[in-house]
């Protein structure tokens, strides 16, 4: 009976990919599919209604706060002016050296986004840092690509996308093992976003044809220099004092504020306070829908990892480089949502994986993580800001897609051989 039970899922789980690729609604996609996982596992009627719908959603509700606290946290960095000054600082240092000023802008970049979250942000970091790299020659599709696989990048060990992963890991620390690999990781994507940008910049690649309105006027006056650490203040609170994410963004929060003298005026700051809380958290307001449905996908597919267990633990490889190296290769399945990416189809990969009891959390984690950020959250045009800076530059999905995925794949396979080393 469990084999043809799970054959049932297979073909929902197939479904869900196919429809996730097609672009459909996944707080939708996410919140059917724990109905069917339900029925089709035959999961009682009293535990679906109390931990299936009710627990998962309230559990995931510790996360959701963090989600915002770090969208809000983005939103402070931008109206502060803090981003925009740290920015043309850097180009400031890059002068009229096409190469030189977009690495150094990618690097800029990756420090804001360790700890910075929510889409809000990264388009008001975008509408600074893409009319400068493409007034100063850069091709629009390198532009574009670097912005975003540095966005992605510091990604790596950004606390409040960390918070997402760990509601399918809920054993793994951020402020274990994975960190340290969280930021080797984040190196090989900046040192092959180098390498991409010095590919793709080689003498005569430049071109100044950008007719799109300038960067907008960002007021630094009370932006001084020690401002400029504060992005990565949440992350070393974590780090080297152990605080968790929401009062470590509190005190950044303070900070921003205390430095640029938005204290000056109370009235002053209370409208900034407002106003970037509000916007953080529209900003999220949809990711959010889609996380709580996604936490109810991922009880119902607990329930029913017995069955995965029996049907696929034979045939699956037991040796974790061979899974290794095959999440690597097939890498590009974390596209369009599909199901190498974790907050997509992949959602239920992960549940099958972890059904199986064959590798350990701190394994799986980075592993499904990898593909996850270096190439859907990186590359992939279905990520809403990557979506915004090609229509914000009007480039085309191919171009995006051409420029980009091959740097991203290297940069997966490789992660992965690291993680496996490091946590098998």
């Amino acid at each position: 009976m469990d084999m043809w039970v799970g054959i049932l899922l297979l073909i929902t789980y197939f479904l869900l990919i196919y429809y996730a690729t097609r672009g459909g609604n996944l707080m939708i996609g996410f919140l059917v599919m724990a109905f069917l996982w339900v029925l089709i596992g035959r999961i009682p009627y009293d535990i679906a209604i109390s931990e299936v719908f009710e627990k998962s959603a309230e559990t995931y509700g510790m996360t959701a706060t963090v989600v915002i606290f770090g969208s809000w946290f983005g939103r402070v960095l931008v109206e502060t002016g803090i981003a925009g000054a740290i920015i043309r600082r850097t180009v400031e240092l890059g002068g009229d050296r096409p190469l030189l000023t977009t690495i150094l802008v990618s690097l800029v970049t990756t420090f804001i986004f360790t700890s910075t979250f929510g889409v809000g942000a990264v388009i008001a970091i975008g509408v600074i840092v893409l009319p400068i790299l493409l007034s100063i020659g850069v091709p629009k599709n390198v532009a574009v690509s670097s912005f975003t696989l540095s966005v992605g990048a510091g990604m790596y060990v950004n606390i409040v996308l960390f918070k997402q992963i760990q509601l399918f890991f809920p054993d793994v620390a951020y402020n274990g093992p994975y960190i340290k690999f969280g930021f080797i990781a984040m190196a090989i994507q900046i040192l092959f976003i180098m390498l991409m940008l010095t590919f793709n910049l080689r003498k005569g690649k430049v071109n100044y044809a950008w007719a799109q309105p300038t960067e907008p006027q960002i007021d630094t006056t009370n932006v001084p220099a020690i401002s400029f650490i504060i992005p990565i203040i949440p992350v070393i609170m974590a780090i080297a004092f152990k605080w968790q994410p929401i009062p470590a963004m509190l005190l950044a929060i303070f900070l921003a504020l205390l430095v640029t003298k938005k204290f000056s005026s109370w009235k002053t700051a209370e409208s900034l306070i407002q106003k970037t809380l509000y916007d953080g958290v529209a900003d999220v307001g949809l990711l959010l829908g889609m996380l709580f449905t996604l936490a109810m996908f991922g009880s119902a597919a607990g329930k029913n990892a017995h069955i995965f267990q029996t049907m696929l633990s034979p045939i699956m490889p037991k040796n974790a480089l061979i899974i290794a190296i095959a999440i690597g290769m097939l890498a590009p399945l974390a596209l369009f949502r599909g199901p190498l990416m974790a907050w997509g189809a992949g959602s239920a990969t992960i549940a099958i994986l972890t059904g199986l009891n064959l590798f350990s959390p701190q394994l799986l984690l980075p592993l499904i993580y990898v593909s996850t950020i270096s190439m859907a959250i990186s590359t992939c045009p279905t990520q809403s800001w990557n979506l915004w800076a090609i229509n914000y530059t009007k480039l085309s999905i191919k171009d995006f897609l051409k420029t980009g995925v091959v740097w991203a794949w290297l940069v997966v396979i490789i992660n992965e051989i690291i993680a496996v080393n490091m946590f098998k």
